[in-house]
C-alpha cells in the first residue's frame, strides 16, 4: 500500500474540525500471560512453527515477504499529510473466549497465512493446524488475553 497516498487522500476526505484516528492492535491473538484463565491459551508458538514449516521462515505478506518486518514511520507520513498530533489514548485489553474455528479464522485473516499461499499444502496445513488445536484443547475451547489497543487522533 502506498501510505503516502492513502494519509493524504484520507487527510482530504476529513472535514474541518473533523479527526482521523488510528489504531494500532493486534486482536487475532492474545498476549503471554499467567493470569488463571477458564481454558487453555491457543498454541500460539506452535501456529508459528507450523506456518514456517509449511511456507518457510521468512514472513509473508500477500504475494511477497517482509524482509524487514511491518513498516513504521506513521507520525511522520501523517505529518507529511498535513495532520496535526497525535493525541494518544490506551484502551486496556480484556480476556476473550475462543473456538478452535475462530482460531483456524484468525490463522487465515492474516496476510501472512492466507489460505492461497499454501496453494496444493493448505489440506494439509489445514488438517494440521486444527490437529494442533485438537491437542491443545479437546473439547475446542480457549481463552486469551487480549493486548491493549493505541489509539491515535489526527486533526
Amino acid at each position: 500500500m502506498d501510505r503516502r497516498r492513502v494519509a493524504a487522500a484520507a487527510r482530504r476526505l476529513v472535514a474541518a474540525g473533523g479527526a482521523l484516528v488510528h489504531g494500532g492492535a493486534v486482536t487475532h491473538q492474545g498476549v503471554e500471560t499467567d493470569a488463571a484463565l477458564a481454558h487453555p491459551q491457543p498454541p500460539r508458538q506452535e501456529i508459528t512453527q507450523l506456518v514456517r514449516r509449511y511456507l518457510g521462515p521468512q514472513q509473508r505478506a500477500g504475494q511477497g515477504v517482509l524482509i524487514a518486518g511491518t513498516p513504521d514511520g506513521e507520525d511522520t507520513i501523517y505529518r507529511a499529510a498535513g495532520f496535526t498530533g497525535p493525541q494518544r489514548l490506551e484502551v486496556s485489553g480484556w480476556v476473550v473466549e475462543r473456538t478452535a474455528k475462530e482460531i483456524v479464522a484468525s490463522v487465515y485473516s492474516l496476510s501472512g497465512s492466507a489460505p492461497h499461499l499454501f496453494a496444493d499444502c493448505f489440506s494439509d496445513f489445514d488438517r494440521d493446524l486444527r490437529q494442533l488445536l485438537t491437542v491443545a484443547s479437546p473439547d475446542g475451547r480457549f481463552s486469551e488475553q487480549i493486548g491493549s489497543i493505541g489509539l491515535s487522533i489526527w486533526r
